[in-house]
């Protein structure tokens, strides 16, 4: 006869384990800034992937031994590896920027708690600051503004995404800004369809949603028979809408994680065109700054040529010419000014850097207008991969 379980002590025994693993990964975070402690005196860079790669082979050799699976402890220490490189980022970036003292932050956002705006602030300060003082906006005009006038101390932006594509509207607003973008964060969109309470998709009748998740879930909306749109200044306005009405035929368009705070529930998951769903946000302020020279950085840069056959060619030449990676390209009309295009440009580079300099410089003989937007850590961090002969 096999002997009886008692489910209660399996779980008592799983949260003391839970609470040992969280007592050892803090250690092991304490460790990690010692180490971007000592790149400081020797200028290294941030990442040494070849190092990430062995340690994830000898981390999937020893996990097999114990009998885990080699994706999952792959899973794991990616997500390990992550956390340690942006503490170090944000730990240099301290000592790079000694003015800005950041224990309390003021940040404007689009739409309320719960939008994809204010999910991004939270997630890029969670690590930068302590506490978060909350501006929510209802176009992004009202953002810059308050940045602007001092208000607030930072901006956030959403700037493109995976499937919509680049945000008009925040590029043509930055044409006509002073102020310098200083960070960015990419925030994975989980689109759902929310509601209030318990209900079928064949009882919605209406919907409400954003422009941009509208178009997002496009083909998802195009299945759905007799449901009526409704557009909202943001997600946070459709949800709050949602949840005052407490009717089972609205839904909302939004993430589940900002739905939870207004009492929603997910009644369809995943509904975006692309599984594979991310937003880039840029973070602005009144005051560019700077970049420690071991975390690698993007410079944004903004110009126009004129109606100048060839200039822009030679303007991307240059960039290549200095072994420069242009990472996006975009262009935008200038208003009063037919024909003409801005043409806004990031490149994987050091604003500090020599070679970034002198392109600056030359591109400036191709244009008639040039300015540097800003400079800033890269926040994206790239998995490091694993042989599949080794997983």
């Amino acid at each position: 006869m096999s002997e009886k379980l008692d489910l209660n002590e399996i779980r008592k025994e799983i949260t003391s384990l839970d609470k040992e693993l969280l007592i050892l990964f803090a250690k092991r975070r304490a460790l990690t800034l010692n180490v971007a402690k000592s790149k400081v005196q020797q200028v290294r860079p941030i990442r040494d992937q070849q190092r990430e790669q062995a340690l994830l082979i000898r981390l999937i050799k020893q996990g097999k031994e114990l009998g885990l699976d080699a994706h999952y402890v792959t899973s794991v220490f990616q997500s390990i590896i992550e956390d340690s490189v942006l503490n170090q980022q944000a730990y240099l970036q301290t000592l790079a920027n000694p003015s800005i003292k950041t224990p309390t932050v003021s940040v404007a956002f689009l739409g309320d708690k719960g939008s994809y705006s204010y999910l991004a602030s939270h997630r890029y300060f969670s690590r930068r600051a302590e506490k978060i003082i909350e501006s929510g906006c209802q176009n992004f005009s009202d953002i810059l503004q308050q940045v602007e006038s001092g208000q607030v101390d930072y901006g956030m932006l959403p700037i493109e995404n995976t499937s919509s594509g680049s945000i008009n509207q925040v590029y043509d607003l930055l044409q006509h800004t002073n102020l310098f973008i200083v960070g960015e964060i990419t925030q994975p969109i989980e689109h759902c369809l929310l509601t209030a309470m318990n209900t079928n998709l064949d009882k919605i009748k209406t919907i409400y949603a954003h422009g941009q998740p509208f178009s997002q879930c496009s083909n998802f909306l195009d299945k759905q028979n007799d449901i009526r749109i409704e557009y909202c200044d943001s997600t946070a306005d459709a949800m709050v809408r949602v949840s005052e009405q407490q009717d089972e035929t609205i839904a909302v368009i939004g993430s589940e994680e900002g739905g939870q705070l207004y009492q929603l529930q997910a009644l369809e998951k995943s509904i975006a065109n692309q599984n594979e769903n991310h937003s880039r946000f840029i973070l602005v302020a009144r005051e560019a700054i700077g970049v420690a020279e071991q975390i690698p950085a993007k410079t944004a840069i903004i110009l126009s040529t004129g109606q100048k056959a060839g200039a822009l060619v030679e303007c991307l030449l240059v960039l290549k010419e200095k072994g420069i990676n242009m990472c996006k390209l975009e262009s935008r009309p200038i208003q009063g000014r037919p024909w003409e295009e801005m043409f806004y440009i990031d490149v994987e580079a050091n604003l500090k850097s020599f070679a970034l300099q002198e392109a600056i410089n030359e591109i400036t003989e191709h244009t008639n207008f040039i300015k540097v937007l800003g400079c800033y850590p890269i926040e994206h961090i790239s998995p490091t991969s694993v042989p599949s002969s080794d997983i």
